[in-house]
């Protein structure tokens, strides 16, 4: 029988699509296991889906990217101390042609050209950090549930997302991390960047071991102070594909 001390330390971390997709998480994990001796588990969902385990208490941290359902679930009880991990930001991918003229820098006008010409759009569709910013989005757009013939939700991952729109030959909106890990291109493109919009905050919460004693709290925190810590921000500024960086971490100093 094994010995309870022989038993390796591990939490659950519930996260989004595009942390695990993006290869950051294998980059980032066996850092934090030298670091602490502690395993950890990734449960990749969308950012509501991810939350939604932590409000049930089926897992220790979140790793999520919607401020407002973060400040939420924090405001409820279920969740403590949010903290802010890394950024990256979002972008619009689609055909090299670029039937709809979207290319530039401006979000909402890129929307508006799409649906003018109820061009292919395929949306996450699943609650998620980039599928509330879509959102967010389609409603500067003044085009809140109007979005066209061409737009297919699909609720899945970023990944299966980007192979819809490959396939289709569609328009999506990613984040970069995961389209920049992303190997079946075909001829999509970034179209539209650098709108200040498209900004992409992640944050890092511990589940409230008060509302779930089960929650293992002290080494839940250990992972909160180290992907905060200088050696954990250093780890997430060292992950590149390309030579190209990324994640952005700007936890508080």
């Amino acid at each position: 029988m094994t010995s309870m001390a022989a038993v390796a330390q591990s939490i659950v971390v519930a996260s989004t699509t595009s942390t695990e997709q993006s290869g950051l998480f294998a980059h980032l994990l066996p850092a934090f296991k030298a670091a602490s001796g502690i395993d950890v588990k990734v449960v990749a969902l969308g950012t509501g889906q991810a939350i939604d385990l932590g409000r049930r208490g089926d897992a220790d941290v979140l790793f999520v990217h919607d401020r407002v359902a973060e400040d939420k679930v924090v405001a409820e009880g279920f969740a403590v101390q949010r903290q802010d991990v890394m950024y990256n930001d979002f972008v619009v991918i689609g055909p090299k042609a670029d039937p709809a003229r979207i290319r530039g820098n401006d979000i909402v006008e890129a929307l508006r050209k799409v649906a003018a010409v109820n061009g292919p759009f395929i949306s996450r569709g699943d609650k998620s950090g980039t599928h509330a910013a879509e959102l967010r989005f389609w409603k500067l757009a003044a085009l809140e549930g109007a979005t066209g013939s061409g737009y297919k939700a699909c609720g899945c991952g970023m990944g299966p997302a980007l192979n819809m729109a490959s396939g289709m030959g569609a328009y999506v909106l990613a984040d970069r991390g995961t389209w920049l890990n992303f190997s079946n291109r075909g001829d999509l493109v970034v179209l539209v960047e650098g709108d200040k919009r498209l900004f992409n905050q992640y944050g890092v919460l511990l589940v409230n071991p008060a509302k779930h004693p089960q929650v293992k709290a002290a080494d839940g925190q250990k992972f909160v102070d180290w992907v905060t810590s200088a050696q954990g921000q250093a780890v997430i500024a060292s992950y590149k594909i390309g030579g190209e960086q990324l994640f952005f971490p700007n936890a508080a100093k």
